[in-house]
């Protein structure tokens, strides 16, 4: 699975379609980038009718692969290295949304069933990433 990187797009736009791949998971941009396993602060999130192309640093646009068997981590870095935004992936619990700084490790498709699974108060922990 794939999504665009356009000019055109707003953040809104990217995180319409990260949610509808994975809707127990939800992107966030912000001003900075967080540090590996680190938390993005709340201050510097960015609102979500902001255009992509007032707030990133590499100019390039194109697809970015969000498959399922890859890591929060490896996507968080190429949004930022590919695109130039930072982005934090976070998942569902509850009614609350969680920054991934923990499990930063865990596949898409692996936290998007953590958030899933959370809703009906069961939690998964795999010993070993799956894929």
């Amino acid at each position: 699975m794939e999504i665009y990187i356009s000019e055109d797009a707003t953040i809104a736009t990217l995180q319409h379609e990260f949610q509808e791949a994975y809707p127990y998971l939800k992107l966030e941009c912000y001003r900075q980038p967080h540090p590996e396993g680190g938390a993005s602060a709340p201050g510097d999130k960015l609102p979500s009718a902001t255009p992509i192309e007032d707030i990133r640093m590499i100019h390039n646009f194109g697809w970015l692969d969000i498959d399922r068997h890859r890591t929060v981590a490896a996507v968080e870095h190429d949004f930022y290295h590919k695109y130039g935004l930072s982005v934090q992936i976070l998942r569902k619990s509850g009614d609350l949304w969680l920054q991934t700084t923990a499990t930063d490790n865990w596949t898409l498709g692996q936290m998007n069933e953590e958030g899933k699974l959370a809703e009906k108060n069961i939690f998964y922990y795999p010993e070993e990433p799956v894929g």
